[in-house]
């Protein structure tokens, strides 16, 4: 276990991608994301993943050579084009667009079609949040849950993630998958050796399981029960039904180096507040809430663990196992 820098392990990351067939504005974007992941210590959305997208370009999962464009739009709307290659340049694009159209129209909705795994879905939003706007993503992906009641999956583990500006601090950052935890982690899991908690996952007989391996090949358990399904149903609909994306139960897992085009889609909704009550009302309402909530020791303002950990690998590098370095090499 050694430490390296940012900048190293965007070399590696964006090399290695490119190796195995992505140009490189596409391996650029997505060394972007998985070493920033990384470095706020989400280790199931970082590095790890460098290996799954190679195999997945390599195998035709993903095209390389994808260019993602606006294809529909109307003034506070538009839909992108994916074109089957990793989702981050269209991600990128997405947030460009729906920014600038929130700058014009208050509010604005970016949908995305034919795409892949985004990564962590916060990261994303830092941008709308740099241009002082709220900003929400929504994603699904691969089917890992089943609907409530059910015997099959047939919902992704399908992440939400929000951001709220603030007059001073850093911005309020939430970000979380409706399943118990985020698939990733089992993965990590697996690639360890190690076993995980009793209600993180389901066998493929629908029965809980402690090991990792099974839960991949099984379900995993929605947060919140009933709750957590509806949730992910939602955010199917949010995601596939207005872009034409695939649904979860329509693409094949991305834990298996070979099968189809996954094809799901992704959801950013920005919003300006200067458009509804102001500005200055809607900052001085989050921090009156923030004040509030920090009353009580041990509450803490969301997102700010990460970021702590990320600008203390800014200045001392990043951990990474030496099996896993050798692997992006």
């Amino acid at each position: 276990m050694a430490r390296h820098t940012i900048d190293h392990l965007l070399e590696l990351t964006a090399a290695a991608l490119m190796r195995a067939g992505a140009g490189p504005d596409m391996a650029a974007s997505t060394a972007r994301s998985l070493v920033a992941a990384e470095a706020q210590g989400l280790a199931s959305h970082g590095l790890a993943r460098v290996s799954q997208y190679a195999a997945h370009l390599r195998n035709g999962r993903v095209n390389g050579d994808a260019k993602p464009k606006v294809v529909s739009e109307r003034a506070a709307a538009c839909l992108i084009d994916a074109e089957e290659g990793l989702a981050f340049p269209a991600c990128d694009l997405a947030i460009k667009e729906a920014i600038e159209r929130a700058r014009k129209c208050g509010v604005a909705f970016a949908g995305i079609t034919r795409s892949h795994h985004f990564g962590v879905a916060a990261l994303h939003l830092e941008a709308a949040a740099a241009a002082g706007m709220v900003g929400l993503a929504f994603g699904n992906s691969p089917a890992a849950m089943p609907a409530w009641g059910g015997k099959r999956a047939l919902f992704g583990t399908n992440p939400v993630a929000a951001v709220f500006p603030r007059r001073d601090g850093e911005p309020i950052t939430i970000d979380l998958a409706l399943s118990e935890v985020a698939r990733g982690k089992l993965m990590v899991a697996a690639r360890d050796g190690k076993s995980i908690p009793t209600g993180w996952a389901l066998d493929r007989n629908g029965e809980p399981t402690t090991d990792p391996k099974a839960g991949l090949e099984g379900m995993m358990c929605p947060a919140g029960g009933v709750k957590g399904a509806m949730l992910a149903m939602m955010v199917e609909l949010l995601c596939c039904s207005l872009t034409g994306a695939a649904f979860g139960f329509e693409a094949d897992s991305f834990f298996v180096e070979e099968g189809n085009r996954p094809r799901i889609g992704q959801a950013f909704l920005v919003i300006d507040p200067g458009a509804l009550a102001g500005t200055d009302t809607y900052l001085e309402r989050v921090e009156t809430l923030l004040t509030a909530m920090l009353v009580d020791e041990g509450v803490r303002v969301p997102g700010d663990r990460r970021r702590g950990i990320a600008l203390k690998a800014m200045s001392e590098g990043v951990e990474v196992a030496d099996a896993l370095l050798a692997q992006l090499v």
